[in-house]
């Protein structure tokens, strides 16, 4: 609940209400507790406070109850209850301005990314890539750069890859080893990416965080990501919800410290943020919480134990509540103490203890002042949401989605030209002249044949030629001869000699003289 004489008014401790300082609501927090305890709740609370403040707020929703903030609240039991304990009469009910998003476009606006967007460090922290691995991702993202590729979707990762694998003796030199093993293993992963459905995170138009900075009639925007589904893929829940906060980080600029945030952002379930993440990405994350606040965003991590949370990030949460926390292992115990640690000493009770006697809306609570320095631990009572509790039916969720101002930006997707396009042009180019200089070659070997084979016939055409004279000749002079020779005999007296006879005197000699006539010729055309 906020007011201007109470501020940032969310919990009510036993000397009255219990504030966020504005100026100090960038310096991060931290809402922990065990399951059941009303973290969810509390995220409620401290959201819609935000909202009537006009800071628009970033959250993960993983069950649906947090789409309920879109909705007028009413009055009931437990609130009539808290009204008399912490002295309010007449609470004015209310909702917040609400935007649905859904990474997978089915219960909100999608939110998509491209894969250079991603960057090679987080793309391997999605794929869950060995140190090799990353580093042939991280050479085919430089190639691709140089050579001047978008990298938008899965279709173009997986041709630059390939492209990479059949070109690697070219690139070894000057980029380092690129094994087809290693590049067999990337697809791999790929593949299993896409069969949990992160082919539709990458993809265009490309999601503005600006979007997420946004206020309606003087509230703040709350964007909820509906995360049911998305929580199926932790790894994927939290590289994207790191990139979209690297994102924040990379393109928002700076303010310093301001009256109230920018944006605040609400990462539930924190511990799949840092559940087998190598110390590089960890020391990124650290990095960006760290520098984040000086660009007006306060960053509030959800999870059940302070232990959850990488000591170097810890340090940097200033604003705390922690619900009950159950001690029944050792592991439990440690865990109490640690999250009692934490705390800036209050006389009047032993906070380890506290934090195992705490009831369900109950918390201990430690904001920042005004210098920044924390303030003594106070067992406190979270104040209720003016807003629903619980979830919004599909018909609702629907009615919002379609009246949002966000509605039709991001629901088609943009297939423009990119490196698949690219590599797919250059390979069928390849391909055409490949096949255009066979057939050249081809059409060259047919001339040289062709030329072969007519001087060949014009050899066997001037053989011919000269056969058919001579025969010609043989055939006009045998003629000739037997009709002289036949003539002569018949006139004769008592001539023995039969035609018959005669004919075949007469062919022995022309076929003498023809070829005598033959070989002369074949042998003057040779010499020629």
């Amino acid at each position: 609940m906020y007011t201007k004489d109470q501020g940032l008014y969310v919990a009510h401790g036993p000397n009255g209400p219990i504030s966020i300082c504005g100026k100090m609501a960038n310096r991060h927090g931290l809402i922990a507790g065990a399951t059941g305890t009303g973290k969810t709740v509390t995220l409620q609370v401290l959201a819609e406070t935000f909202s009537q403040a006009g800071v628009p707020c970033f959250m993960a929703d993983m069950k649906g109850d947090l789409s309920g903030i879109s909705q007028t609240g009413a009055m009931s039991g437990f609130i009539e209850k808290r009204c008399a304990e912490f002295g309010i009469t007449s609470p004015e009910f209310g909702s917040c301005p609400v935007r649905f998003f859904d990474v997978f476009g089915e219960q909100g606006h999608p939110m998509r990314t491209t894969v250079s967007n991603m960057g090679p460090q987080l793309l391997s922290r999605l794929l869950q890539l060995n140190e090799t691995q990353e580093g042939i991702l991280n050479i085919v993202f430089r190639i691709a750069d140089d050579k001047g590729l978008l990298l938008i979707d899965m279709k173009d990762l997986r041709s630059m890859l390939n492209y990479v694998a059949e070109n690697a003796k070219m690139y070894t030199a000057a980029y380092g080893n690129i094994t087809a093993q290693s590049v067999g293993a990337i697809q791999r992963a790929l593949l299993t990416l896409e069969n949990q459905g992160a082919d539709k995170f990458f993809a265009e138009p490309s999601f503005d965080i600006y979007d997420l900075l946004q206020c309606e009639q003087g509230k703040g925007v709350m964007n909820v990501l509906a995360a049911d589904k998305l929580m199926l893929q932790p790894k994927l829940y939290s590289t994207f919800l790191l990139w979209l906060l690297s994102e924040l980080y990379a393109q928002l600029p700076e303010v310093g410290d301001m009256e109230l945030p920018k944006l605040v952002f609400f990462f539930d379930e924190a511990h799949m943020l840092f559940d087998e993440t190598s110390k590089a990405l960890v020391d990124k994350i650290e990095q960006v919480v760290r520098l984040i606040r000086s660009k007006g965003v306060g960053v509030y991590f959800v999870t059940q134990s302070p232990t959850d949370i990488p000591e170097e990030i810890l340090g940097q949460l200033g604003n705390r509540v922690q619900h009950a926390l159950r001690a029944f292992t050792p592991k439990d115990q440690k865990a109490v103490k640690t999250a009692a640690e934490t705390f800036r000493e209050n006389p009047s009770f032993k906070t380890a203890d506290a934090i195992m006697e705490l009831g369900t809306g109950e918390a201990l609570v430690s904001f920042l002042d005004e210098k920044g320095a924390p303030s003594m631990v106070e067992r406190a009572k979270i104040l209720f949401p003016l807003s629903q509790i619980g979830a919004v039916t599909e018909g609702q969720r629907g009615q919002i989605i379609n009246q949002s101002r966000l509605y039709g930006k991001y629901d088609k997707i943009v297939d423009r030209e990119s490196a698949f396009e690219v590599l797919l042009a250059e390979a069928e180019a390849a391909q055409k002249a490949e096949q255009e200089a066979a057939e050249a070659a081809a059409a060259e070997e047919a001339a040289a044949k062709e030329t072969k084979t007519k001087k060949g016939s014009k050899g066997n055409g001037l053989l011919k030629g000269i056969f058919g004279a001579v025969v010609g000749a043989v055939v006009t002079s045998v003629t000739s001869s037997i009709g002289t020779e036949v003539s002569k005999k018949v006139t004769g007296k008592k001539s023995k000699t039969t035609a018959k006879d005669i004919a075949g005197k007469a062919v022995g000699s022309a076929a003498r003289t023809a070829t005598r006539q033959i070989t002369r010729s074949v042998l003057g055309n040779l010499i020629k």
